[in-house]
């Protein structure tokens, strides 16, 4: 592992404090409904969620916007996270995303003090850019001159870390079974990686119709402890 590979890690950390263990993306509702229960309805849910949400939209958005970068291409990247934040329906998870990608930006700026970061957190403030997670992840890891497919690899790992950590709290799981799961999903994590770095542009966006009526329905769950 390269020292740059290294240095990026640190934005991997389950205790990152981007707002990530707030949002469940709409696991919450599947817990509610009784079908996310156990370990095996857990992985079942998580394995729809990085196959299909995660490659799609943010994994698919990362490697666009390394490739940007490569380029030179900011404009492309202002309008991926246009793309991003419309095409996400759910106005909890929308929201989410954002507050998650603001408080990213704030915090990564202040340890690796990229430029892009600070131009990011200025369009924000003036309503020119929305803010996501991805692409701060992204220009990190590009701005490290880590490789494009070890920062979307990463990004994922990070991810699904998240949302373990919240089904432990949730359902509820064992540490000791979530780290398991962790274990377990490093073979998915590899082969969603190696589909992102396939896909064509245009299949930007598909994801599961019923990922995404979960994330809406969480407004009306009645008892929840995430904000999506």
């Amino acid at each position: 592992m390269t020292s740059q590979a290294l240095s990026l890690l640190q934005l991997c950390d389950s205790n990152f404090p981007n707002g990530a263990f707030s949002q469940s993306f709409g696991l919450e509702t599947y817990i509610q409904k009784d079908i996310v229960k156990d370990a095996a309805t857990f992985t079942d849910w998580l394995n729809v969620y990085l196959h299909e949400q995660l490659t799609f939209a943010d994994g698919l958005a990362a490697r666009m916007a390394y490739e940007a970068l490569n380029d030179d291409e900011l404009n492309r990247l202002w309008e991926l996270d246009r793309i991003l934040t419309v095409q996400n329906l759910a106005r909890e998870s929308r929201d989410g995303t954002q507050r998650m990608g603001d408080r990213m930006l704030d915090i990564a700026e202040s340890i690796y003090q990229i430029p892009l970061l600070a131009t990011y957190k200025e369009k924000i403030k003036n309503k020119q850019a929305f803010g996501h997670s991805a692409l701060a992840f992204t220009i990190v890891g590009h701005d490290l001159n880590v490789e494009k497919e070890t920062t979307i690899l990463y990004y994922l790992y990070s991810t699904v870390v998240s949302l373990v950590q919240n089904a432990v709290r949730a359902i509820p799981l064992g540490q000791t079974t979530g780290q398991k799961i962790i274990y377990a999903f490093q073979a998915e994590l590899k082969q969603a990686t190696e589909k992102i770095m396939q896909l064509e542009e245009s299949e930007f966006g598909i994801v599961s119709p019923g990922l995404e009526l979960s994330q809406m329905q969480h407004e009306r769950v009645g008892i929840r402890i995430f904000s999506s």
